[in-house]
C-alpha cells in the first residue's frame, strides 16, 4: 500500500506548516503540494529525494509505511537508513511497549529495522516506566543469573552509544550474535569497542566493535515468568552481597590511592 500522500500531509502538519508555507520551504507552488497530499499526482523521484531530506525520513518508509501513528516529529534517527518511533500509544494516548516474543526474537536481527515487523509485535502497558522508547526482550540461558531463562528484560532505547554507563546492564543487538543481555563497559576511546560481561562468571567477557552494534537498550526492569525457590533466593542474596562488597572495596581503594 502507498501511504505517500497521507504521510506528506501528516509530516507537514507535525512541523506546523501550512501548505503555502511548506511550498515556500521547498520552492514549489502550493497547488503542487496539494496535488500530492490529495493523491492526484505522484511526486517524481527528484522531488521524493527532496521530501526525504526535508523530513529526515528514508524514501521507502515515506512510501510504504503509515507514519500517522507518530504523535510528534521527534523520530529517532539510526544511521542514515531508518527511524524508530519514539513512543507507541494506544487509543487513550497511553504509552505502550513492544514485546519481542521468543518466537519473534529469532527474526529480530532481520526485522529490527523494518517498521512492519515492529508494528506486528505484541504490545503491553506498564504505567510505571520512565519516559522514553521501551521494548521487552526475552532472555535465554543462564549467563545473567539470577535472571532466569524465559524472563523478559524491559529496556529503554539508547540513541547514542557513548551514553553507555559502565557496569550497567543492557540489551545489545549485535551483527553476529543477535540479541544479548550483558553488563557493558565503555572501551570506545581505547579500542573502539564495548566490553560485554556476563554475571555468571563461567562465561568469559568479550569485546564487540562499535560498528557491529546495531541497537543498545538500557535495563529498566525485569519480568520473571518463573517463581524462584528458596535456595535460589539465598544464592542470589549472597551473590548480590559479594558484588556490592566488591564495589565498596574498589571505591575504598580509589580513596586510599
Amino acid at each position: 500500500m502507498n501511504f505517500l500522500s497521507k504521510n506528506i500531509k501528516h509530516l507537514r502538519s507535525l512541523k506546523g506548516l501550512t501548505q503555502e508555507q511548506f511550498a515556500q520551504e521547498l520552492d514549489v507552488s502550493r497547488s503542487r503540494i496539494s496535488s500530492y497530499e490529495e493523491n492526484r499526482a505522484i511526486p517524481p523521484i527528484d522531488f521524493l529525494i527532496i521530501l526525504s531530506e526535508f523530513f529526515k525520513v528514508p524514501i521507502d518508509i515515506l512510501v510504504k509505511n503509515d507514519l500517522s501513528k507518530a504523535k510528534d516529529g521527534s523520530f529517532i534517527k539510526i544511521g542514515n537508513e531508518r527511524l524508530l518511533f519514539p513512543i507507541t500509544v494506544d487509543s487513550e494516548n497511553e504509552d505502550l511497549i513492544e514485546v519481542v516474543s521468543v518466537e519473534a526474537s529469532a527474526g529480530y536481527l532481520r526485522g529490527y529495522s523494518d517498521p512492519e515487523y515492529i508494528e506486528h509485535l505484541n504490545k503491553i502497558k506498564l504505567p510505571f516506566l520512565p519516559t522514553g522508547t521501551h521494548r521487552a526482550f526475552p532472555i535465554k540461558g543462564d549467563s545473567m543469573l539470577p535472571v532466569k531463562s524465559g524472563s523478559y528484560i524491559v529496556a529503554r532505547f539508547i540513541e547514542d552509544i557513548r551514553d553507555v554507563k559502565d557496569g550497567k546492564t543492557y540489551i545489545v543487538l549485535t551483527l553476529n550474535d543477535g540479541i544479548v543481555y550483558k553488563r557493558v563497559f565503555d572501551k570506545i576511546d581505547e579500542h573502539q569497542m564495548l566490553l560485554l560481561a556476563s554475571d555468571n562468571k563461567k562465561y568469559d567477557p568479550y569485546f564487540v566493535p562499535v560498528d557491529e552494534i546495531l541497537e543498545l537498550w538500557e535495563f529498566t526492569c525485569s519480568i520473571n515468568t518463573q517463581e524462584y525457590d528458596e535456595q535460589e533466593l539465598k544464592i542470589s542474596s549472597i551473590a548480590n552481597m559479594l558484588t556490592q562488597l566488591g564495589v565498596e572495596l574498589k571505591e575504598l581503594e580509589k580513596t586510599l590511592n
